[in-house]
């Protein structure tokens, strides 16, 4: 089971000097840090139009793959200043996957939020001939990319079904059509709606007992890097447990995402407010010390492989539906326990 993250409190430290022996202190504003694009001269592709609306962030992600598989980051409107990370590791612009990638694969699906400026996506590609499949976020600020930030499951680098996951999505060539529907105003969510009902997944998931109510449709489905892991029969399994035929709810009735014992370092940077989805991103720990579940119905499950700890970098997008969840969509891959990903923390 892959869909298996806390935020972790770092105690503030206290001057011991009593406040009626502490010198007076002036009381001085912090300067803001500067916009990215004022701290050195921009590269000298010309910045996008602005307002950059869907159509534009679609092109922006295109030229993006683009720019990415002929190993070019400068073919880009790049800002002067830049922060690139790869698997929640921070790289130059030009290292990493700008020296391997190759092709652009069939298979994207956009999220555009012209209000925050950012641009998540899904994405099939090749590295070095290789597929693999990319979750991505950029960020623009006055038409130009200040931000960009991979998480990437290479084929090769988990179980088989997960690599045969890779080359299916890449063979559909485009995301369902639920995924780009969009309902009319009136039926829309706000912002705060979609992100409350994206961190309810993550609530639900964070030491799942499988006693609570979950935020989930009856057709709610979930794809992580390429394989439908709920109704897909023979898929996930835990102990004898056949949890990869199970919907979504039933799924999180079991318990046995239990082993989920912390989600840290939740961000949902992207909110497409017209087709209602919100694109995530996060760390899932499994401590290791969770060695045996038990179901609502008290049967018992050992956990197996989370017997110690590991977790998961994952970005994922939820289409919702009436504060709900209807679909999921993930890529993810391991990474050092309890890792920082690279971003703040919200």
């Amino acid at each position: 089971m892959r869909t298996l993250f806390a935020l972790t409190a770092l105690a503030p430290l206290c001057a011991l000097i009593p406040l009626a022996t502490a010198p007076a202190m002036a009381q001085t504003a912090m300067p803001q840090p500067a916009s990215p694009i004022l701290n050195a001269p921009p590269n000298a592709v010309p910045a996008v139009a602005l307002p950059c609306t869907r159509a534009c962030m679609e092109r922006l992600a295109d030229s993006f793959l683009k720019a990415l598989a002929s190993r070019n980051p400068q073919a880009l409107p790049l800002a002067g200043t830049i922060r690139y990370t790869e698997m929640g590791q921070e790289l130059a612009l030009g290292d990493g996957l700008w020296g391997t990638a190759s092709d652009v694969g069939n298979y994207r699906n956009v999220f555009a939020d012209p209000q925050s400026g950012q641009i998540g996506l899904f994405a099939t590609m090749k590295e070095n001939g290789k597929p693999f499949v990319m979750g991505a976020r950029l960020k623009l600020e006055l038409g130009r990319i200040t931000e960009i930030e991979v998480v990437l499951y290479r084929s090769g680098t988990g179980p088989a079904w997960n690599d045969n996951g890779v080359l299916e999505l890449d063979k559909s060539g485009k995301p369902k059509d639920f995924w780009t529907a969009a309902p009319p105003p009136g039926q829309r969510l706000s912002r705060q709606e979609l992100v409350a009902a994206a961190n309810s997944y993550f609530d639900s998931l964070q030491n799942n007992d499988g006693k609570k109510q979950y935020p989930f449709t009856d057709d709610c489905d979930r794809l992580e890097n390429g394989v439908f892991t709920t109704n897909n029969p023979g898929t996930v399994r835990m102990g004898d447990v056949d949890i990869g035929g199970m919907g979504c709810r039933e799924q999180f009735e079991t318990g046995l995402y239990g082993v989920v014992t912390r989600i840290h370092h939740r961000r949902f940077p992207v909110v497409d407010e017209e087709r209602q989805i919100v694109f995530a991103l996060g760390v899932f720990d499994h401590a290791g010390t969770i060695h045996e579940l038990t179901m609502p119905s008290g049967k018992k499950v050992s956990t197996g492989m989370f017997s110690k700890p590991s977790s998961i970098l994952i970005s994922e997008a939820f289409k919702i539906k009436g504060k709900l969840i209807q679909k999921v969509e993930a890529v993810g891959a391991s990474v050092p326990y309890h890792m920082h990903p690279g971003w703040e923390e919200r």
